[in-house]
């Protein structure tokens, strides 16, 4: 992993802020603080980030309505997104990641804990795209070296034809992809979080739950094929 990436920190609390861009730097990041909203979406637009850390409580547009225009914007919608806040409530969390963020760390927090989140996500991203990897699952085609699932649709002549590309977060990309690897095969939440998330740190399972939901939802009727082990996890049909 390339040590040397370039974050944005959307934090209107100065020493927060300077807090995080302090361990960053010693990683060897290099950081762009944002102290509102409009002017992270600027800053998104003209330069090149690797990975944001977005507070929810900020003056103006709040850290939901970010996250959540970030994720709408084709151009800027696969930069990984941790949500850093104060509320700890589940709600809070649960609407972060269904919104796409790809972690959330309630404050106070630890700027270790913090750095190894980030490790974990920036190496994530660079393995998403292994080589020479397709999938297929009944009529879902998942390419990983395109980043890319793709529905294909039987017309009413029973022909092949229509195709349909689903819009999933990296997160949700990479959970579709690890389950179907191992169709047929029970995986449990922390099992998935350890091989999906790639950290040690304590993330709430509900996580996966919350992301397998969203993966539903997107399949529409192929959504069914992603099964529900109860107490143990979920498994792709085989």
């Amino acid at each position: 992993m390339n040590s040397k990436e370039r974050i944005l920190i959307v934090e209107d609390d100065k020493n927060i802020s300077r807090l995080i861009q302090y361990n960053l730097e010693k990683e060897g990041h290099t950081c762009i603080i944002a102290p509102d909203g409009e002017e992270a979406l600027n800053i998104l637009g003209k330069k090149e980030i690797n990975l944001i850390i977005l507070d929810i409580m900020l003056p103006g547009m709040d850290g939901f309505d970010i996250c959540r225009k970030i994720k709408q914007d084709h151009k800027i919608k696969n930069i990984p997104v941790i949500m850093l806040t104060a509320k700890g409530e589940e709600i809070d969390r649960v609407v972060g990641l269904e919104l796409g963020a790809d972690d959330y760390i309630v404050k106070p927090f630890s700027p270790r804990e913090l750095i190894l989140r980030i490790k974990a996500i920036l190496r994530r991203g660079l393995q998403v795209e292994s080589k020479k990897d397709v999938i297929i699952l009944e009529n879902i085609t998942i390419d990983k070296t395109k980043h890319k699932v793709i529905i294909t649709e039987k017309l009413k002549k029973g022909k092949w034809l229509k195709e349909t590309e689903l819009e999933l977060t990296p997160m949700e990309f990479k959970l579709l992809s690890t389950l179907a690897e191992r169709r047929g095969r029970v995986q449990s939440r922390e099992k998935l979080l350890s091989d999906v998330w790639n950290t040690d740190a304590d993330i709430d399972t509900r996580t996966i739950d919350t992301h397998i939901k969203r993966l539903r939802e997107k399949a529409g009727e192929l959504g069914c094929l992603i099964e529900t082990i109860h107490g143990v996890g979920y498994r792709i049909k085989d």
